[in-house]
């Protein structure tokens, strides 16, 4: 945990008092531009947590008055910004705030998620965990600060490209590449028939096809170890389910949807908020039997087929059947754009 002045190269997030925020990264020299005006990076570098900083006016916002006078006549609020003035406290971010403020190549799991995968897949400290499909890095980061320098994480991720935002972010959040952390790309199977039987205590599934590596993932994880799966949608629900019933090494599923609501406390004035984060997800959670031990089931078979023509394409298709379900996908020019900022973001840690 970082304490002390805040220094150049955190990320540090700004809370005006409407409880806007902003998030960005101190760099010697630079700025965060906000609708009140310009903070100066050189005016926080060196103040502490919890300290409020001014704005200050931006030359070509304070000269927007002067050319078009007539479009702001009616509005002296817009001068009153351009000159600066406005207050923000300076905070490090919570987790779950860099989370959400992150460069992302690839879709996040949300806060309310991370916080069930580790609670509900009971990740502690000093654990080996084994993640598929590193994305931009949310569950990775949450993984490796749950398992700390005395665990380890493997992470198997498909795409070079989001392995590098992944491993970028986390560089990011923690100052430096985790140690701990053992990053490396390619397809589940092959890659985890490389890692040694019963080598981990947790594994953590976030991929378009779990069901499909439930054979590999049987092998690596410890019995008794806990296996979540991260899907989106009800049809891959319904084939991890049955498919975990069919391998008879898993306990029966325990699946879960976390749905957030906020609330508004002014006064005698009590009411949820307006706006929630309904469905992202649903989480799947089973147990490894010892081996040679089938799970004890109830006598009701299960009567869900669980082949689909997914399971015939190749990797390629495979893919291609991300943006039909709404899975991890982004373009090309996104990803060097994120690719770019999260490389300057590293850079500054280093000067």
């Amino acid at each position: 945990m970082r304490r002390g002045p805040l220094a150049a190269g955190e990320k540090v997030q700004f809370t005006d008092r409407r409880s806007n925020k902003i998030t960005d990264q101190l760099v010697p020299g630079g700025v965060t531009q906000t609708s009140h005006g310009i903070i100066l990076h050189d005016d926080v570098i060196g103040q502490t947590e919890g300290s409020v900083i001014v704005t200050v006016s931006a030359k070509r916002e304070a000269q927007v008055n002067q050319t078009h006078p007539e479009r702001d006549a009616n509005k002296p609020w817009k001068g009153t910004r351009a000159i600066g003035g406005w207050e923000f406290a300076v905070m490090r971010p919570r987790l779950a705030d860099y989370v959400l403020s992150m460069p992302r190549g690839a879709q996040i799991m949300y806060p309310k998620d991370i916080a069930q995968v580790i609670q509900l897949g009971d990740i502690r400290s000093g654990m080996n965990v084994l993640e598929s499909g590193a994305g931009s890095g949310a569950m990775s980061i949450n993984l490796l600060d749950a398992v700390g320098e005395g665990g380890s994480l493997t992470t198997i991720e498909m795409r070079s490209e989001f392995a590098r935002v992944a491993e970028a972010n986390a560089t990011v959040y923690f100052g430096k590449r985790p140690a701990w952390w053992d990053l490396r790309t390619g397809d589940f199977d092959s890659v985890a028939a490389g890692l040694p039987e019963h080598s981990f205590d947790r594994i953590m599934l976030d991929m378009l096809d779990p069901w499909n590596r439930l054979e590999q993932a049987y092998r690596v994880i410890a019995p008794g170890g806990v296996l979540v799966a991260y899907v989106t949608t009800t049809t891959q629900l319904s084939r991890l389910a049955e498919a975990l019933r069919e391998a008879g090494c898993w306990t029966e599923p325990d699946i879960q949807e976390t749905l957030e609501r906020n609330w508004k406390a002014q006064g005698l004035a009590i009411r949820p908020d307006h706006q929630m984060i309904g469905h992202t997800g649903f989480l799947m959670v089973s147990r490894a039997m010892a081996p040679g031990f089938q799970a004890l089931r109830k006598r009701d078979r299960a009567t869900k087929d669980t082949t689909t023509d997914i399971d015939s394409l190749t990797l390629e298709e495979r893919a291609e059947q991300l943006e039909d379900l709404e899975l991890r996908d982004i373009s090309d020019r996104k990803l060097r754009k994120v690719l770019r900022d999260l490389d300057a973001q590293v850079e500054a840690i280093k000067e």
